[in-house]
């Protein structure tokens, strides 16, 4: 582990803990070079895990685009960090759960954006616009207003 001080590469165990509900070990360590003192997260890899895209193409399944996607979604609205993160964890242990590690990326879209409509109805609203493409402003009013009619039934 290098300082992320000095760059140096060793670097003393202070102390290590469970994170994340044991999903992540958070270690404290301290550099033997520079003495200053930083903080790791280690967590198990992502498997082989594949998504594929709507054209065939297939890629390494990545945890930052979810994170970077769940974000732009609720961008200026009062979302909690943890609630978001929670999402991308919750998320990501259903994919890593499944018995393919191929997944199609309109599953892994259908997952977020059940998951995101629980946190704040515009984020669930900004995601839906992206992941679901619609073709025209028609299109787009139609689901809002079926999205509209969803949230009174309930209520």
């Amino acid at each position: 582990m290098n300082c992320p001080y000095c760059g140096h590469d060793n670097s003393n165990v202070l102390e290590s803990r469970e994170a994340e509900e044991g999903r992540v070990v958070r270690r404290r360590r301290e550099c033997e070079k520079c003495d200053k003192r930083f903080t790791t997260y280690e967590r198990v890899g992502n498997i082989g895990l594949k998504v594929v895209k709507k054209d065939g193409r297939k890629e390494v399944f990545c945890r930052e685009k979810l994170e970077k996607g769940v974000r732009k979604a609720c961008w200026k609205r009062d979302v909690l960090e943890k609630d978001m993160n929670e999402v991308v964890d919750e998320v990501e242990m259903m994919l890593l759960n499944r018995k393919s590690t191929e997944i199609p990326s309109r599953d892994i879209g259908k997952l977020l954006l059940t998951r995101i409509k629980r946190l704040d109805q515009m984020a669930y609203i900004r995601f839906a616009s992206v992941y679901l493409d619609f073709k025209d402003i028609n299109e787009f009013r139609s689901y809002l207003r079926k999205v509209s009619k969803d949230g009174k039934q309930k209520n």
